[in-house]
């Protein structure tokens, strides 16, 4: 096959030696297995920041550092400037969170480098030696998916215990390797502490695992461990191996509406006393 432009550098460089092959093609990025000694590997492909949506990532920029108030106000703003800036922390995301979670002992691709918008990491295969299928794309027995359910929720347990939420986990986004599943496809991973909407997508993760397991073993389906797990982490309670249930107290008592009105209108008052008094 014709060599992909943005490999070339890594061939020169010597960082590779062959592209075998185009793995598959996303929204994010295009995978090649590429063959690096005697090892075959994957290069993950990042495509071009024009064929990003500025607007869907934006969730997942709450709480990334840039490194100064130039890069914020393009990044706010949308400019190309600011996209480019959005691309570099989405990159820069997939790798620190690759490094993070292999160190913590989660089931993610062992990652080597990154250069050049090329992230070369592991290849994950499953038991014949053949590239992983998705899992979504696996026969599934109630057994199997009481397992694999109860795996997975282990690892997004050890994922938030290192402080990083997934974001968008769902069968597409794991493998079924050899020895379990693997998650995969991180760049929107976010920093659970600060992150406004990282419950919101702690939940979203947990409950995407209920619904796709769910159809083999429906028990699951009125489980609500997304709301335990995060309660747990709340509490500072969380921690590998922690004993969950998937039930949880949830809270149906009417709101006060009356005393909350009551109180945003003190807050308010309290805000336009603090603006009228002069300077000190």
């Amino acid at each position: 096959m014709k060599t992909p432009k943005r490999l070339v550098p890594l061939l020169q460089e010597g960082l590779i030696d062959e592209v075998l092959g185009q793995l598959m093609s996303g929204k994010e990025a295009t995978v090649y297995t590429v063959r690096c000694g005697e090892s075959v590997r994957c290069a993950k492909v990042y495509k071009d920041v024009k064929q990003r949506s500025f607007r869907q990532a934006a969730s997942y920029l709450d709480g990334r550092k840039v490194k100064n108030s130039r890069e914020a106000r393009a990044l706010e703003k949308g400019t190309r400037y600011g996209r480019q800036v959005q691309e570099k922390l989405w990159q820069t995301a997939e790798v620190d969170a690759l490094f993070l979670l292999a160190n913590a002992g989660v089931r993610v691709p062992q990652p080597y480098i990154c250069t050049d918008g090329v992230l070369l990491m592991e290849l994950v295969t499953d038991e014949a030696g053949d590239v992983a299928p998705r899992l979504g794309d696996a026969a599934m027995t109630e057994a199997l998916a009481l397992d694999l359910h109860a795996r997975l929720l282990d690892q997004v347990v050890r994922m938030l215990c290192a402080g990083l939420i997934h974001g968008d986990l769902s069968e597409y986004n794991i493998l079924l390797a050899a020895d379990g599943p693997v998650i995969i496809d991180l760049p929107q991973a976010v920093n659970a502490a600060g992150n406004n909407e990282a419950r919101a997508m702690l939940e979203r993760d947990v409950d995407n695992l209920k619904i796709f397991f769910g159809q083999a073993a429906p028990q699951l389906l009125t489980t609500h461990y997304g709301k335990e797990i995060w309660e747990l982490f709340e509490r500072g309670g969380l921690h590998v191996g922690a004993a969950l249930t998937g039930h949880v107290e949830i809270d149906t008592s009417p709101v006060a509406l009356d005393a909350l009105l009551d109180d945003i209108e003190d807050a308010r008052l309290e805000m336009e006393a603090a603006l009228a008094r002069p300077a000190d």
